[in-house]
């Protein structure tokens, strides 16, 4: 038994039965583990008591919506990989998630061949960011260290840990340091699409490490208009 591949463990949150027992029939057909909780409250009980890998929270649930659940998941594991769902009407307020931690978001309705190829997708990248590989980077940004395998900026001794579109992000920003960083280039390379509701995305994103690297005025990211962003580190 114990030499079995460990099936991934998602966490849902949904408090639609209908959706919730699709998802969880449709998921687990796929070798996926899949905890359902049908409120905020109740998912976030079940994170405290389990090892989740992947989070797929649906944004409108009572007691705690998906975005307060969120900032909760990250404060107990800042790596963990969030997905919302959310409703068509809601793209703006869904920004609203990715300042909150989230890494991605699908819009209902959708196909279950889509989510799948979404979490898929996520899985990967976060199974790439594993300790073991070697000879994984690590970048100096200023007086900050981006330590790439375990998605952490380091300055002295603070520690600020990354999600991993975050990292993603700041990674193609230190290879492009000093030249620009081709916004559309960068959508298709972590979003895979350059829609005008990712690109609002990408810049909550860029928002975000911005804060993380502000301690060190030697380094700054600025927005080259109509081309992208600059990763800047005066020496």
């Amino acid at each position: 038994m114990e030499n079995e591949t460990k099936k991934v463990q998602i966490l849902l949150a949904e408090d639609d039965p209908n959706l919730g027992k699709l998802l969880k029939e449709y998921l687990e057909a796929k070798d996926y583990t899949l905890t359902w909780a049908k409120n905020g409250k109740e998912a976030l009980d079940l994170y405290k008591k389990n090892n989740f890998d992947l989070c797929l929270l649906d944004v409108m649930m009572p007691i705690r919506d998906g975005f307060t659940l969120a900032k909760e998941i990250r404060v107990l594991n800042a790596n963990i990989p969030i997905v919302f769902l959310t409703a068509k009407s809601m793209k703006d307020d869904a920004i609203e998630g990715f300042t909150a931690g989230a890494d991605d978001y699908i819009t209902k309705p959708f196909s279950m061949e889509e989510l799948l190829l979404r979490l898929s997708a996520i899985l990967r990248r976060t199974n790439a960011q594993n300790p073991a590989e070697p000879d994984l980077p690590e970048y100096q940004i200023g007086e900050y260290k981006f330590i790439v395998s375990q998605q952490l900026l380091l300055l002295g001794a603070h520690q600020q840990s990354l999600t991993t579109k975050e990292a993603e992000l700041l990674l193609l920003l230190c290879k492009n340091k000093n030249k620009v960083l081709d916004r559309n280039a960068a959508l298709k390379s972590i979003w895979r699409d350059d829609n005008y509701f990712n690109s609002r995305s990408m810049d909550v994103f860029v928002t975000r490490l911005r804060k993380y690297l502000k301690e060190d005025a030697k380094v700054e990211i600025i927005n080259i208009h109509g081309k992208g962003f600059k990763l800047l580190v005066n020496q």
